[in-house]
């Protein structure tokens, strides 16, 4: 359900679709605490029980951070701030909005997964009240008890997109930036890390700057949202920057195909197995196979958008 990951980091599972697929973060500092990412409206009982089981009160949550406010990162925010009552929610400037009136992004999450499946996934969202919300521009410093959490704008995966800097720990907080290592990608010989490129504002250029922005601070960790903290990070960032160069490529070469988008997808599904046969893998083709379908689809999707608007 948790992981405590030192220096006052706890990493939650956020128990979205199934565990080890998403998770959020919780900083305790000198009797202040942070929530990094926030899951959906679902996951707050997890993180329930490891404040009950550290003897964190709500009124010590100073700030509710989502790096983003696609609802895997932003669905619990209004659940959150509810029960947090000194909290601000701390947001990009571009997606704040959307929380403190979520009926578009409802209305959009519905019109893709339908509305039996969206309640499934996400439960209840709820408004935040704009008073208690922080706009956060490029170069904002929090302070918990402290200890600083700088903020940077990082577009590519989203407009709406900024991490967090921990310097306490020379840690990032990389939402969807620095790409996805779910549990089942960590090899005896390294991990894999493949990049998340959904639609609808994917753009390559604006996501390799954001990953070098992240890498020119030399960081000791990378806190993922998808999933858990990674310490390769060299490795990890030309792992992601070569396959954001193929994806690009790929789409590319695509664009004219009548059946564009399942050719993305297909294509994109086979350059990956391929990347994974670099690895001392655990299971079979068709494990990693049926384990990376949604993002794949996903990736394909992000892809054909960003081809239809550069058309």
């Amino acid at each position: 359900m948790f992981i405590e990951l030192g220096s006052g980091i706890f990493c939650i599972d956020a128990d979205y679709v199934r565990r080890g697929l998403a998770c959020f973060y919780l900083l305790h500092h000198r009797g202040e605490v942070a929530i990094i990412e926030t899951g959906t409206s679902r996951s707050f009982g997890n993180l329930q029980s490891l404040m009950a089981s550290k003897g964190l009160q709500p009124q010590q949550v100073r700030y509710v951070i989502p790096t983003h406010v696609h609802l895997d990162h932003a669905g619990g925010a209004g659940a959150m701030m509810r029960a947090f009552p000194e909290a601000s929610l701390v947001v990009h400037p571009k997606g704040a909005r959307h929380l403190i009136d979520p009926a578009k992004l409802i209305a959009g999450t519905i019109a893709v997964y339908g509305e039996a499946r969206y309640r499934e996934l996400y439960g209840d969202i709820r408004a935040v009240d704009a008073q208690r919300v922080i706009e956060a521009e490029d170069g904002t410093t929090l302070d918990l008890a402290g200890r600083q959490l700088l903020i940077r704008d990082t577009p590519g995966h989203a407009n709406h997109h900024f991490c967090v800097w921990d310097a306490y720990t020379e840690g990032w907080f990389s939402g969807d930036v620095f790409g996805i290592c779910y549990p089942e990608l960590r090899f005896a010989d390294g991990n894999f890390v493949l990049p998340t490129t959904t639609p609808v504002q994917f753009n390559p250029e604006k996501l390799i700057s954001s990953i070098e922005l992240l890498r020119s601070y030399q960081p000791r960790k990378i806190y993922l949202t998808h999933f858990n903290q990674l310490e390769s990070i060299s490795t990890g960032a030309e792992q992601l920057l070569r396959q954001i160069e193929r994806y690009r490529q790929i789409a590319l070469s695509l664009r004219d195909d009548d059946d564009r988008l399942q050719a993305i997808e297909r294509q994109l599904s086979e350059y990956t197995l391929q990347q994974l046969s670099d690895f001392r893998c655990v299971n079979d083709r068709r494990f990693y196979r049926q384990l990376l379908q949604m993002d794949m689809k996903l990736n394909a999707q992000g892809l054909d958008v960003w081809l239809s608007r550069n058309a």
